[in-house]
């Protein structure tokens, strides 16, 4: 198998699980919204504000393993 056929095999299985927890944070958590009120009725905007956390801590995650994927391939962009 080569090195690029590799690759793109992990790039894409990384690919997957991001799209998986993005469509967590982004529908699934907030099917449960009325169920997370309790005593404080803004369980939308909580869920809201923590997706977006939530997305952003994911960016930086997704764009950290694709450097390790890609120095363990030698297509780094750094040289």
């Amino acid at each position: 198998m080569s090195k690029q056929i590799e690759h793109w095999g992990k790039t894409k299985s990384l690919l997957w699980i991001t799209l998986i927890i993005w469509a967590f944070f982004a529908f699934i958590i907030h099917l449960f919204g009325t169920s997370l009120n309790g005593s404080f009725p803004g369980a939308y905007y909580m869920a809201g504000q923590g997706a977006q956390l939530a997305f952003v801590i994911l960016t930086f995650w997704f764009a950290s393993r694709q450097n390790k994927i890609d120095e363990e391939f030698g297509f780094s962009e750094d040289d």
